[in-house]
C-alpha cells in the first residue's frame, strides 16, 4: 500500500488491507476500520461536548475513536495516565470521556464506553483539514505536574511523513509490535498513526514482558516500538528474536540496553530524542555512550546564549524558533551532542547545582549502577535525595555493615567532586528506578520513596 496522509487515510486505503491484529493474529481489515470510524463519527457528531478525552488499552479502538473525533471536528484530549486521581486532576481539560475497560473510576459525569456505541448510522466522511483539528497531549510529569501541550494534526502529519521518508524502506511491510502506550506522543506516532498512514498492520495490545519480545512469532517480519526500560531487562531472560527494526524513545537508553538489543533482537535500536512539546528532534544508533545524534532532515538548529538548543521545525512551527532546555554542542553534518538539561539545575543555599552532575558522580562509584537525584524539602530547607540501584559490589558492601555506615561512605566519596550542599542527605536503595510506561522517571514516584521515616 502507498503512503496516505492523515487527511484521507480513512478514505483512500485499500479496503482489504489489514489495519491491525489481535493476540491470536486475527486481522481487522481497512473496510471494517472505515466502517467503524464512520459509525463512531456519526455518534460523536450528535454530541454537544467539544473536548473529548480518550483512554484506551485497545489500540484499534483507540485509532477508530481518534480519527472519528477528528472527522467529527472535536478537540482530542490524550491523558497520559488513566489512574483515577491523575485523570481527575486533568478533568478540567475535557468535557467528556470516551474509553474502554481500562477506566474503573470516572473523573467526569459525561463518559461513553466504546462498546456501547451501537448506532447503525454511518457518517459521510470528507478529507480532514489537518490544521483545523486540535489535540492536547500532556508532558510526562517527570519533573513537575503534567502540562497540557496543544498541537494540530498537521504537525503530527508532518512528523509521520518524515518518519516514512527516513525509515519506510527499512521497516518495509513488517508488522508493528509495541511496549509503549499510544496515549503519549511516541506511541501515538510510532505504533498507531505512522502504521495507519503507511499501511502496516499493528498489534492491538502491548508487549508487557521481555519474554514476549524474545519469543513472539519468529517466522514474521516485525518492527518493535520499545522503551529503554524493557530493552535493559532483556539481559535477564533467555531467548532470541529477529526484528526488522527496533526503535527506542521516551527516556535515556543505557549502553547496556543498546548492547542487549543487538545480542537478543539482531540489531541496535534507533533511539529517537524528543519531547511532547517538540516531537522528534534527532536520532542515533548507540555504539558507545558518546555516540552523536543526527537532527531530523526537516529541522534547523542553533544555540542560544546559554548554549541551549533552539529549533525551527515543522513538527512545532515552520516560522518561529522554539527554545529548549537541552544543553548541546552542534557539530558538522547536522549532528549534535547532548550534555544535559538546564532545567535540572537548581539553587541550594545560593549555589547552583546540576542534578544530572550529581547522578553522574554517584554512578561513577563502583557500588552504584543507576541513580536518580531529586530536590526535597526537609526542616524548612532544600536538600537532595538519591534513589539508587546498587551494583553487586554495593550489595556486598551494605551487607557487611549498616545502611547508615554505607551512606556515610557514599557521602565521603562524593566530597571528592561535589560541594557539601550538592551531596545527597537521604538515600533509598531500590531494585529498579520507578519508570512510567514510556520509560521516564516520575517525580511523584521518586518522592514517594522518601515518605517513610526510616533512613
Amino acid at each position: 500500500m502507498s503512503y496516505q496522509s492523515l487527511s484521507d487515510v480513512v478514505l483512500q486505503s485499500p479496503l482489504t488491507h489489514a489495519v491491525c491484529f489481535d493476540e491470536q493474529h486475527n486481522n481487522v481489515s481497512y473496510q471494517t476500520f472505515q466502517a467503524d470510524v464512520q459509525r463512531v463519527c456519526a455518534f460523536l457528531s450528535h454530541q454537544s461536548e467539544t473536548k473529548w478525552a480518550l483512554c484506551f488499552d485497545d489500540s484499534y479502538q483507540f485509532a477508530v475513536s481518534f480519527l472519528a473525533l477528528a472527522h467529527a471536528n472535536k478537540h482530542i484530549i490524550l491523558p497520559g495516565n488513566h489512574q483515577p486521581a491523575a485523570l481527575t486532576e486533568l478533568s478540567e481539560h475535557f468535557d467528556a470521556l470516551l474509553h474502554d475497560d481500562i477506566i474503573q473510576v470516572m473523573p467526569c459525569e459525561r463518559h461513553i464506553k466504546y462498546s456501547n456505541i451501537t448506532d447503525d448510522v454511518s457518517a459521510s466522511l470528507s478529507p480532514l483539514v489537518l490544521n483545523q483539528v486540535c489535540l492536547t497531549l500532556f508532558t510526562s510529569g517527570s519533573t513537575d505536574t503534567p502540562k497540557p501541550i496543544e498541537k494540530t494534526l498537521q504537525l503530527l502529519d508532518n512528523e509521520i511523513q518524515q518518519l516514512e521518508s527516513l525509515w519506510g524502506n527499512q521497516v518495509g511491510s513488517s508488522e508493528i509490535y509495541s511496549t509503549v502506550s499510544h496515549q503519549h506522543i511516541y506511541g501515538l506516532l510510532f505504533r498507531v498513526l505512522w502504521p495507519l498512514c503507511a499501511g502496516r498492520a499493528f498489534s492491538r495490545s502491548n508487549f508487557t514482558y521481555p519474554e514476549q519480545i524474545l519469543s513472539h512469532r519468529l517466522d514474521h517480519k516485525k518492527t518493535l516500538i520499545c522503551s529503554p526500560a524493557l530493552l535493559k531487562r532483556l539481559a535477564d531472560h533467555e531467548g532470541y528474536n529477529c526484528y526488522q527494526m527496533v526503535f527506542s524513545s521516551g527516556g535515556p537508553l543505557a549502553i547496556e540496553g543498546a548492547n542487549q538489543s543487538e545480542q537478543k533482537l539482531s540489531l541496535r535500536p534507533f533511539e529517537v530524542y524528543g519531547s511532547t512539546e517538540t516531537g522528534g528532534v534527532g536520532y542515533r544508533q548507540q555504539v558507545e555512550p558518546t555516540s552523536l545524534w543526527t537532527f531530523f532532515p526537516s529541522h534547523k538548529a542553533r544555540l542560544n546564549i546559554e548554549h541551549c538548543l533552539e529549533l525551527l521545525s515543522p513538527f512545532i512551527d515552520d516560522h518561529l524558533w522554539y527554545p529548549t532546555s537541552d544543553y548541546c554542542d552542534l557539530l558538522d553534518n547536522d549532528q549534535f551532542m547532548l550534555k544535559g538539561r538546564v532545567d535540572r539545575v537548581i539553587k541550594i543555599e545560593e549555589k547552583r547545582l546540576s542534578l544530572t552532575e550529581v547522578e553522574k558522580r554517584l554512578m561513577q562509584l563502583e557500588w552504584i549502577d543507576e541513580a536518580a537525584v531529586i530536590p526535597m524539602e526537609e526542616a524548612k530547607r532544600t536538600v537532595l535525595g538519591a534513589v539508587i540501584v546498587l551494583s553487586q559490589a554495593g550489595n556486598e558492601s551494605i551487607k557487611k555493615g549498616s545502611k547508615g555506615k554505607f551512606w556515610l561512605k557514599l557521602r565521603s566519596e562524593l566530597r571528592e567532586w561535589l560541594e557539601p550542599v550538592g551531596i545527597p542527605r537521604r538515600f533509598r536503595a531500590v531494585k529498579d528506578i520507578p519508570l512510567n510506561s514510556q520509560g521516564k522517571r516520575q517525580m511523584h514516584d521518586l518522592q514517594q520513596l522518601f515518605n517513610d521515616v526510616n533512613d
